[in-house]
């Protein structure tokens, strides 16, 4: 079977593949004759590399015995050469036969770090409106890249759209100095309306109550439902993961039933999800 991430260059496909491929990810050219016998050694690793990195990037190989006009324009001397092409342009590579672990080192320098991917697929899932399924990607990829800029403010935006206010503060207030430009200060504004907007007449009625009485549990659970309509999922489940301390059955059931229900809307993978999911088994075990 043909693997879809290698392919042969011809004069015919040279601009397709070196040029206007590498726009797009990495091109490993791989330069071989069939008389080379370090060529036939070094190819079983350049396949296995290829399908392992399975289309992070593209393994291009170039006979010069058939296409010596492209080895001589790329000043190709000796065999086996392996150059790496990026928009358009050889950016590294080797010649003579190399190790797997200085072929994966050098791979490495120009392949989309994990966090990179990560990012990349959060926004394909934004794209097709799944903003609450792009919340692990995102949280996943913000954290193993030290949490870059880009991605926090792309984190941040989903958790304000959300109505997740408390998890989108923690994002912002870790933004360095540097990186707090008008897209930060964008964010900041909508967070601050978004939290005016939450305070709704009858949210505000709640929480004056409860304060002014801390074990009316029925104002809890009550305020608790309204958090939970309004998006700001900690604070309901900070309020049931009460009430289910006082009382595992509040409510016939019905605490307990709010509690998982959140946690679903929240779905997989999500930190706040994992955080109460936790918190309830440690409390029922």
């Amino acid at each position: 079977m043909m693997n879809p991430h290698i392919v042969e260059v011809t004069q015919e496909n040279a601009q397709q593949v070196l040029v206007e491929e590498s726009g797009t990810r990495p091109v490993v050219v791989d330069f071989w004759a069939d008389w080379s016998e370090p060529c036939k050694e070094m190819m079983p690793l350049l396949d296995a590399l290829a399908t392992e990195y399975n289309g992070q990037f593209l393994l291009a190989r170039v006979n010069v015995d058939a296409n010596q006009g492209i080895a001589q324009q790329l000043g190709v001397r000796g065999l086996p050469t392996v150059m790496i092409f990026k928009d358009g342009q050889p950016v590294d590579g080797f010649s003579g036969p190399q190790t797997e672990e200085a072929v994966r080192e050098l791979l490495n320098k120009y392949l989309p770090k994990p966090w990179d991917i990560l990012f990349v697929k959060a926004q394909e899932l934004l794209a097709e409106d799944k903003m609450a399924d792009a919340i692990a990607p995102l949280c996943e990829a913000y954290e193993g890249s030290s949490q870059r800029a880009d991605i926090a403010f792309v984190l941040a935006h989903c958790y304000i759209e959300l109505n997740r206010c408390d998890d989108a503060d923690g994002v912002l207030a870790n933004v360095k100095m540097a990186d707090q430009d008008a897209q930060y200060s964008q964010l900041m504004s909508q967070l601050e309306l978004k939290r005016e907007a939450a305070k709704s007449p009858e949210i505000m009625a709640l929480e004056a109550q409860l304060e002014g009485n801390p074990d009316d549990v029925d104002a809890a659970y009550q305020l608790a439902l309204q958090y939970s309509q309004t998006g700001q999922n900690r604070e309901a489940l900070e309020l049931l993961l009460g009430l289910l301390r006082k009382d595992l059955n509040f409510s016939e059931g019905a605490a307990k039933k709010t509690y998982q229900d959140v946690l679903a809307t929240l779905g997989k993978g999500d930190s706040l999800a994992v955080e109460f999911q936790r918190k309830l088994y440690n409390l029922l075990y």
